[in-house]
């Protein structure tokens, strides 16, 4: 498509784009707040990174629905970041070196990694995830948030896990908080029935906006004409107040470029580059799979975008940044239809930041909370589990250990985890079908012929070293590679040990079209 052609498409989705966009700022928000403060770095580099995910790698990127910005699964690397380079100037260098080695990995055409992720794992990643927002948000909910709001891992820092947090929320309920937040999710579901989609007010308007603006008016109310339900300063959004340009020039950081003598630096970024660039390309891989029109990312394109934003992140004092499930996931279910949806959310923080602090620091975290459940929900619909569990156990177990696996340790290694099982079954499969067999009864001796399928690749080997080995004495057996456009080495070495030693159970062997190779003898 032509740029023209690009942009005049832009302006007719504008309509659903931007919307969608503010509630992804709306959701973005707290999220860069709350990982900025888990990592230990200041509360604004979150935000700089937030601006630089919307505004300059969505245009970059191929993707059209996926939003970036900083990381859950980051706040662990950052935060052990910042205290090995011992300064947060240090740092920013690292993080500035990471964004090349994800220029060099994208020039290099790395991201083909991203295409060898099973469905069925993929799948188990969104619905994982899902599960974790409802979990994680019940507390923010509830009022009794001790924690940051884009805490992610079962196990916290506060010693407490997912689950006996909620079992701690219950003990310490916020009951303005939980109102507001009840009331949210209640107006939140109502939006999206078929009943209130027929008018289009309920199309126009997203129910994230309505909802953000009712609690902030019910806590004034609350203010007003209920002292005991006024949410405190510590269940608000809180973002840093900056009043005018020199102000926030003050709030920028800078590289240290002095750092380049510190081996630690080199470590500390290829870490980021790696870890970053896997979560990446498991989130494109995730957004695509809910994006309506099903369209794809090229996940090279994706690697040298981010590694541009994190260069340009890392460059102003901003936070690494990765492709985050829970925005882009929010993004589709709000119905966003192009890159223009993350662009208007960067440009939201940007604004915020200099015009809106004041405003939106009286956001209660419950309102934004209820957000999440929904979108958590959308990710987790009973309907999934179903449709996995039809499809037979060779899809539903990778799916389900992929869930459970992230749910108790974290996104990377519950992914590993469910890649790991998903490969087994692949292994499997694979076993089943390199060939096709077919046995004749003579007088003389019996007559073997196997024949091999088109591709016969080292996942073939297994299978075909098992049926050599369980020939019976005294046949002939012929294997024919005559319709095979590749056989692997590893292949080809099994069937000429087997020739080699054939004779030892009286069977005499015949190859036709299979290529001789060098087999070890060390006698």
């Amino acid at each position: 498509m032509t740029e023209k052609g690009e942009r005049r498409n832009y302006l007719a989705t504008l309509g659903k784009d931007f919307p969608s966009g503010l509630v992804v700022f709306l959701v973005a928000l707290p999220l860069c707040l709350g990982i900025a403060l888990a990592s230990g770095a200041p509360l604004f580099a979150g935000i700089i990174t937030g601006v630089v995910g919307g505004v300059v790698v969505a245009w970059l990127s191929g993707s059209q629905l996926s939003v970036s910005g900083p990381a859950a699964g980051l706040t662990v690397i950052v935060l052990n970041g910042i205290e090995a380079l011992q300064t947060y100037e240090a740092f920013l260098l690292a993080v500035v070196l990471a964004g090349v080695l994800q220029l060099v990995l994208g020039f290099l055409k790395a991201g083909v990694i991203g295409l060898y992720f099973p469905s069925s794992v993929i799948k188990g990643m969104l619905a994982a995830i899902g599960l974790i927002l409802i979990l994680k948000q019940i507390p923010h909910f509830m009022g009794a948030d001790d924690d940051f709001f884009g805490e992610m891992r079962f196990f916290q820092p506060d010693g407490r896990t997912t689950f006996s947090e909620i079992g701690h929320a219950f003990s310490a309920i916020n009951l303005g908080a939980l109102m507001i937040g009840a009331i949210s999710l209640a107006i939140l579901i109502g939006w999206d029935t078929k009943a209130l989609k027929k008018y289009k007010f309920f199309k126009l308007v997203p129910g994230a906006l309505v909802v953000v603006l009712l609690s902030i008016a019910l806590n004034e109310l609350f203010k007003a004409s209920f002292p005991g339900l006024v949410v405190g300063a510590q269940h608000l959004v809180s973002l840093p107040v900056i009043g005018s340009v020199s102000e926030l020039g003050q709030e920028l950081r800078f590289p240290d470029l002095s750092a380049f003598a510190n081996p630690q630096l080199y470590v500390v970024a290829f870490t980021i580059a790696i870890v970053a660039s896997l979560e990446t390309l498991l989130s494109v891989e995730a957004i695509d799979k809910l994006d309506p029109h099903k369209r794809r990312t090229p996940n090279n394109r994706e690697l040298m975008a981010q590694g541009v934003g994190n260069i340009t992140a890392g460059l102003i004092g901003g936070l690494p940044m990765t492709a985050v499930i829970v925005r882009g996931s929010a993004n589709v279910a709000s119905g966003a239809e192009s890159k223009m949806s993350a662009f208007i959310h960067g440009l939201f923080l940007l604004l915020s930041v200099l015009f809106l602090a004041s405003f939106l620091n009286l956001i209660p975290l419950s309102a934004l909370a209820a957000v999440l459940l929904v979108v958590g929900f959308k990710l987790t619909k009973p309907v999934l589990y179903k449709t996995q569990l039809r499809l037979g156990h060779e899809q539903f177990i990778p799916f389900i250990v992929t869930i459970l696996a992230i749910l108790f340790t974290d996104l990377l290694v519950g992914i590993c985890v469910g890649l790991a099982v998903g490969v087994f079954y692949i292994l499997k499969a694979n076993y089943k079908s390199p060939y096709f067999f077919h046995k004749e009864e003579h007088r003389e001796r019996e007559i073997i012929r196997i024949k091999l399928s088109e591709h016969v690749s080292f996942l073939n080997k297994a299978s075909i070293v098992l049926t050599l080995d369980h020939m019976p004495r005294n046949s002939h057996v012929i294997i024919d590679g005559e319709n095979s456009e590749y056989i692997d080495y590893d292949v080809l070495e099994a069937i000429q040990t087997f020739k080699k030693t054939a004779h030892e159970r009286n069977i005499q062997v015949e190859l036709i079209n299979i290529k001789d190779v060098a087999v070890l003898d060390l006698h």
